[in-house]
């Protein structure tokens, strides 16, 4: 048996977007950003991102799209999705001509660390089941 998992802890990038398939099921996608700094052989601070595009199916779909939105902290659990082709992450060029690389998660569980008030002024749920509002510090969020 084969087994695998990742875990990402970042912020959405834009908001989440829900569609439903021809058979009802809702799907939501969003891209996470993931952060890391450190410091190199020469002392200068270097910032690194790593973007995620995020599949969500049936309620973890509509939550996702009820509580989430663009700079919203979470972390998801779930599985990586390669290139069909390549079985590499998808790679593509962007509009100024340089690489990018999309890893693809489809979503097992998806924890909220941060929250917002939706329209209907009801806060997201925590992890452990209470509502908690979580501060962002705007150099944290990679846009």
């Amino acid at each position: 048996m084969s087994y695998h998992e990742i875990t990402i802890v970042g912020h959405l990038g834009k908001d989440p977007e829900m569609r439903y398939t021809p058979g009802g099921q809702a799907v939501t996608n969003f891209p996470i950003a993931a952060n890391r700094r450190y410091k190199d052989a020469q002392g200068e601070l270097v910032k690194e991102t790593i973007w995620f595009q995020v599949t969500a199916w049936d309620r973890q779909a509509e939550n996702a799209n009820q509580y989430l939105q663009k700079g919203s902290q979470v972390m998801v659990k779930g599985r990586l999705n390669p290139d069909p082709d390549t079985g590499c992450p998808r790679i593509w060029e962007r509009r100024d001509g340089s690489p990018r690389a999309s890893f693809e998660v489809t979503a097992r569980e998806i924890i909220f660390l941060g929250s917002r008030e939706s329209g209907n002024g009801q806060e997201a749920p925590a992890a452990n089941g209470s509502s908690q509002r979580a501060e962002m510090i705007d150099e944290d969020i990679p846009f």
